[in-house]
């Protein structure tokens, strides 16, 4: 017999959705998480606090954020590391995309009407809202001052956001301190604060304001008898009979010492990267799932993200206080030169600048991009906005094992193929959004070399690599999550999504989580 009735590998979007509707059941459910389980005492602030996580060697390096350059492609993936998985590291932005997303790519059976009842289940869950009206930001101010000036205001509004809230916060009390808190229990019984505009969203909010993962859905799992092992890395998936064998790597006193476990269902919510290279490894290293779809790893997508600074001289920012995230303005009903996309404001932690001064002051060697920033701020950071995006780009990329060519004796390693060619157009109607906002409120924008020279790219949300189809020739898994050859075999993350949305994707992948888990046999 199984030792459990479910293995959920990975406590993200998708992984924590799975893991609280089964173990509410009644199943017997293990989460193996290969992150930390966090305390906001232990959140990284210093530069010698545990910032990265490494996947090469997580022995050493289990930290916060795993930043993969994955092979040629000129693209940087940043994920997040711990329980809780992506919510943890994102910008609380739960929104739900347009139905024209919906249109082409999608199996048949994913139908907006009946996604939206799922897109609710999970903004209940999260307690998301809206930024009060007396709180908002000065970043919220000037886009909704740039969509106006530039004839887009009817598509200027906020955003939803995963975030406690507390109506009566003084926003003129400056300076803001983490003793302006409320704490609470939330309708789950964790005890949680209300924001004080710390602008630590991305870093860990460190007065428990952000509706992370494991103050909700993991919450309730563990309630219900889920057991949550923290620092175990799955390696590979094996059939046994009608049960399948988790085999992992647990991380302990610097060293990694392989284990296993058995259940009749896995689920595989490690993210886009980590579900699809665990897929890969299974089917062409250990050859335990051989009859994975030939699918596998097409059709990856950045997402469309796009981040452009910009110095507004002539007011103050403050892009460190509030939210990170705030409102956005909305291409993507009505596209803009055929490309459709969202702009939103973008914030960050204030001792992100320090950190970068730190670094700067020890002559220690900082790459073009930090040297760029550097050079065109000159003191300024008061002034710096940060110009966001997400947009509906190519999804053309393919994911695949590929030994490093410069390291031929390491082992292989997650490759990507993703030309930009097709997706450019999308990235430059951006950037040309980005400057006509930023010029219409007083700004100049800063192009990034990394962009301009090399055309280089980061993304925080990863889609695609397992993608939902109607059968193995344009799929991995069905519109139920299930991997096609593999009964109980299920993927529930970004992995599945098979187009761009051109909006923060985290509440469709609970959302398709939850439908997932609700038609689950």
């Amino acid at each position: 017999m199984a030792n459990f009735d479910v293995i959920v590998i990975g406590s993200g979007f998708g992984g924590a959705v799975t893991a609280c509707r089964l173990a509410e059941k009644g199943q017997r459910v293990l989460i193996l998480e290969r992150g930390r389980r966090w305390d906001p005492k232990d959140y990284p602030r210093e530069p010698s606090d545990p910032w990265l996580y490494d996947q090469n060697d997580p022995a050493k390096l289990n930290g916060w954020l795993d930043f993969n350059l994955i092979g040629d492609a000129k693209m940087t993936v940043v994920t997040g590391a711990g329980v809780g998985g992506g919510s943890l590291v994102y910008a609380n932005v739960s929104a739900i995309p347009p139905p024209e997303g919906f249109i082409k790519g999608w199996p048949p059976e994913i139908k907006y009407a009946e996604l939206l009842p799922y897109y609710h289940t999970v903004g209940q869950m999260l307690s998301v809202r809206t930024i009060p009206a007396n709180q908002l930001t000065k970043r919220y101010k000037l886009v909704q001052e740039a969509a106006d000036k530039a004839g887009y205001g009817t598509r200027f509004g906020p955003l939803e956001l995963a975030i406690n809230f507390d109506d009566n916060f003084d926003v003129n009390a400056r300076p803001y301190s983490d003793d302006q808190t409320v704490y609470k229990p939330n309708q789950f019984g964790v005890i949680q604060g209300t924001c004080v505009h710390s602008g630590n969203c991305d870093v860990g909010c460190q007065v428990k304001a952000k509706n992370t993962l494991d103050l909700n859905y993991l919450a309730v799992a563990e309630q219900k008898g889920a057991e949550i092992r923290p620092l175990h890395m799955a390696r590979y998936i094996k059939p046994q009979g009608n049960e399948y064998v988790v085999a992992f790597d647990v991380i302990k006193d610097g060293k990694l010492i392989a284990g296993s476990e058995t259940a009749t269902k896995v689920i595989l919510a490690a993210g886009s990267l980590g579900s699809t290279e665990l897929l890969l490894r299974s089917r062409d290293q250990y050859k335990t799932l051989p009859n994975v779809s030939q699918f596998l790893g097409h059709n990856w997508s950045s997402n469309g993200d796009f981040l452009t600074l910009a110095l507004h001289q002539q007011r103050d920012i403050s892009m460190w206080e509030g939210p990170t995230i705030t409102c956005g303005i909305d291409f993507l009903k009505d596209p803009y030169e055929g490309q459709r996309f969202t702009i939103e404001d973008g914030g960050g932690p204030n001792f992100l600048f320090n950190w970068l001064q730190a670094e700067k002051n020890r002559n220690q060697k900082v790459n073009l991009l930090i040297k760029e920033i550097n050079a065109e701020l000159q003191g300024e950071e008061r002034h710096v906005m940060l110009w966001f995006a997400n947009g509906v780009d190519a999804a053309n990329g393919q994911l695949y094992l590929k030994r490093p060519c410069f390291w031929p004796w390491y082992g292989k390693r997650l490759h990507l193929d993703w030309d930009i060619k097709k997706s450019k157009a999308l990235f430059d109607d951006i950037f040309k959004m980005h400057t006509l906002l930023a010029e219409k409120t007083g700004g100049k924008v800063i192009e990034s070399p990394l962009w301009k020279y090399f055309n280089l790219l980061i993304t925080p949300h990863p889609l695609g690599g397992c993608n939902m189809g109607n059968s193995p020739a344009d799929g991995v898994v069905n519109h139920l999550g299930e991997v096609f050859g593999y009964p109980n075999l299920y993927v529930a993350d970004g992995a599945i999504v098979p187009e761009a949305i051109g909006i923060n994707p985290s509440r469709t992948i609970a959302a398709l989580a939850e439908r997932i888990v609700e038609f689950m046999k």
